[in-house]
């Protein structure tokens, strides 16, 4: 199912009783962070402030929070359909014979039947506010955390478009509301946009910049999804929904965003010009320091005739970007099976806020094959951001985090079973001695074998297992024992 927008979204969020109304007014300064912290914790509801203090409309938060919600926001039962789906698309088999010619152009036709679509008019641009009316003191940003340097904008769809060649990003990235008129653009060194900004700079000339916020949830996932460079988030963000994005011509900028959203915020990046950006709470349950960043100068500021502010509370998890980071995982399963072969499953811990920790199972085939695997990942995307890899077996159920524990204590002989290297880390990562590199470190739990130099007598110890015959005649009579 594509949802037209984040109000029908929001709808069947209600009607499933998966979403609250708060009518009292609540502070966007610490207190709405304190009731979602909790929410969140509690798996709870989706919720709408309908009076925000301080701002003229209602705040939307939490809506992506269980793996349930964000499985419905991609119109799936559970998340794994869209990373088989994304499967059957990239398998490379060549066709063969009709059957396998008529796969392989339906796949190609649902990719090109896919792209956005321009539209002239759209319900995002039904308020226009201009020049000196543009306040976006009407937006209920959040603070979120006592030390934060400001209110931020969270969950905004940042567009850009390369100066030379014209292609289109979209990224998601913090916004620092410095004033009525102008946000900071916290985007680190390995993103697109920031390449964007780094041609434009070099040429002496400004970047327009145009921010939506409150599109339909699958237009807003893609925004976050780590596609490669040459992946249109509009192509991919399409293929999810099943039907084109429609998109609109924006007023002041040579940019278009999705005609659906709620508000867009269009302006742009003077060449050279930095504000300081941050504090900032962080994912990683740490303030990120005050460093200087690009800032937006927002000339025209549209929005629907009923908008609804749409954002995310970040910190230490659990937090409402979890389930968005569970999503990524799963759907591109796939993806990262083509960069790496070898990898059966992977699962990235949501206390390693998804770069911290990889855990990947492997099928084992030859000596050293879990260290072969760990740097094939230190050199996949943006899982080179990797900081601990701990590799399993196959039959290792990777989500099951008491399984792994138990393997990566017991089958590792840690003078012999781990690697450790230096490589780039995270912007955010605090931990590291110097900025964007660290050292790393891979845990290989599989199984050893004699060519790996285990040399005790028996090689490997057969692991205790209960026979399948025993274990079936217990589930059948487990009524009678009275347990």
């Amino acid at each position: 199912m594509a949802w037209a927008d984040l109000h029908a979204f929001l709808a069947h969020l209600e009607r499933r009783g998966q979403l609250r109304r708060v009518s009292a007014p609540v502070d966007p300064h610490l207190e709405v962070t304190e009731i979602v912290t909790r929410v969140v914790r509690d798996r709870g509801p989706a919720l709408l402030f309908e009076s925000p203090r301080g701002a003229d409309m209602p705040l939307a938060i939490n809506v992506f929070g269980t793996e349930e919600r964000m499985a419905a926001a991609l119109g799936v039962e559970r998340l794994d359909e869209v990373g088989g789906r994304l499967a059957a698309l990239l398998r490379p088999e060549l066709p063969t014979g009709l059957s396998g010619l008529r796969d392989a152009l339906g796949k190609a036709a649902s990719l090109a039947s896919v792209p956005p679509r321009r539209v002239r008019t759209a319900p995002c641009q039904d308020v226009v506010l201009k020049g000196s009316d543009v306040d976006l003191f009407r937006l209920p940003g959040v603070h979120a955390w006592p030390s934060d340097g400001g209110a931020f904008l969270n969950l905004g769809l940042t567009h850009t478009r390369h100066p030379e060649t014209g292609a289109r990003n979209l990224g998601m990235y913090r916004l620092q509301r410095h004033d009525a008129r102008t946000v900071g653009m916290h985007w680190q060194i390995h993103k697109d946009s920031n390449a964007h900004h780094a041609v434009a700079e070099r040429r002496g000339e400004r970047l327009p910049v145009a921010i939506a916020f409150g599109c339909d949830p699958v237009v807003t996932y893609a925004a976050s999804a780590p596609l490669p460079a040459d992946i249109d988030e509009y192509l991919f963000a399409g293929y999810l929904r099943g039907e084109r994005v429609e998109m609109v011509d924006c007023l002041s900028v040579p940019l278009r965003v999705p005609a659906n959203a709620q508000i867009v915020l269009e302006g742009w990046l003077e060449p050279g010009e930095r504000r300081p950006e941050g504090p900032f709470g962080d994912h990683t349950g740490f303030y990120t320091p005050v460093e200087p960043f690009p800032a937006l100068h927002v000339d025209v500021m549209t929005m629907r005739r009923d908008p609804i502010f749409q954002t995310i509370v970040v910190g230490r998890p659990p937090q409402e970007d979890g389930p968005m980071g569970k999503a990524t995982e799963r759907i591109f399963l796939p993806l990262i099976r083509m960069m790496v072969p070898d990898i059966v499953d992977y699962d990235l811990p949501e206390a390693g806020v998804f770069h911290n920790c990889c855990i990947v199972s492997i099928d084992k085939r030859y000596p050293k094959h879990a260290q072969k695997v760990m740097n094939a990942i230190w050199g996949a995307g943006l899982l080179s951001l990797s900081k601990l890899i701990v590799v399993v077996d196959a039959d290792c159920d990777v989500h099951d985090y008491t399984e792994v524990a138990w393997r990566a204590f017991g089958n590792v002989d840690y003078a012999h079973d781990l690697l450790t290297t230096i490589g780039p880390v995270d912007h955010l990562d605090h931990a590291s001695y110097e900025q964007f590199w660290g050292g790393k470190v891979g845990v290989d739990a599989t199984r050893k074998l004699p060519t790996e130099g285990y040399r005790r007598d028996g090689g490997w110890p057969e692991e205790i297992v209960m026979d399948d015959a025993v274990r079936a005649q217990v589930t059948r009579r487990w009524k009678e024992y009275g347990l």
